[in-house]
């Protein structure tokens, strides 16, 4: 398998200091590059897991954080921050921004080859990066089906992919509706996965920690999810043939 070095990464954003989590693929040469992002409830290993194994198939990782370090396992907490900052794009677009000056600046990254990846909240922040017109070579995203400001998503440039469960009560059909529908209008690349029987949160291992209703873990789509991530990957942002890297499908 091939060697993964990781480091912790701090940044400022959203008025806090972020502490993300950095995946390197082995050797020095540049690498396309992914910015990872979580859901509402922020960071954790499940995302750094991810990040692994997106260096393990050659790509540089980075899991950005949302809440200034810390994990919300509380619901009313979670929601008190989360609820304001879908409600800002320009807030998510900083959040965003903060982590995107980190992945541009390491010097295993190829600027000009980075793609967004997110969960939740971390997908929101993604697309709003698109809609800002932000340079990205893929938008990828499970439970985030949100919708923006009123014509800003012509601004996305890039292939757009959303995965969804069909019982999800947080991103209902009339809310997944409105956003196929953004995405139609603005001309953009798009494409949405329902995925059978699923709720929110799917693809998220059970915690040790009250939820939000409506969130429950389905294995089989979990792994399907995160191989249509990895497609889209392999599809807009694929390693070259001369990259070294394992292809392994571990995530979390």
């Amino acid at each position: 398998m091939t060697t993964v070095t990781t480091r912790t990464v701090e940044y400022p954003a959203d008025g806090l200091t972020m502490i993300g989590h950095l995946a390197l693929p082995a050797g020095v040469d540049r690498r396309p590059a992914v910015l990872l992002g979580p859901e509402g409830m922020g960071l954790s290993d499940v995302e750094r897991r991810r990040a692994d194994a997106l260096a393990e198939r050659g790509y540089v990782a980075l899991a950005f954080d949302l809440h200034g370090g810390r994990y919300l396992g509380d619901p009313e907490e979670m929601l008190a921050r989360c609820l304001p900052l879908l409600a800002d794009p320009d807030r998510m677009r900083g959040i965003g921004h903060g982590a995107l000056d980190v992945l541009r600046t390491e010097p295993r990254t190829d600027p000009d080859r980075i793609a967004a990846v997110g969960y939740g909240t971390g997908g929101a922040v993604g697309l709003e990066l698109g809609r800002e017109g932000v340079a990205l070579r893929a938008i990828g995203t499970v439970n985030a089906t949100t919708t923006g400001r009123p014509g800003e998503s012509a601004n996305i440039r890039c292939p757009v992919w959303a995965g969804v469960g069909s019982e999800d009560p947080i991103m209902p059909p009339a809310q997944r509706n409105a956003f196929t529908a953004e995405m139609q209008a603005a001309g953009v690349d798009w494409r949405l996965t329902v995925y059978g029987g699923a709720l929110h949160a799917f693809h998220h291992p059970p915690v040790d920690h009250p939820t939000v209703p409506g969130v429950g873990y389905h294995p089989r789509h979990a792994r399907r999810a995160w191989r249509d991530v990895v497609d889209l990957l392999g599809e807009c942002l694929p390693v070259g043939s001369g990259d070294a890297g394992a292809r392994g499908d571990r995530s979390a």
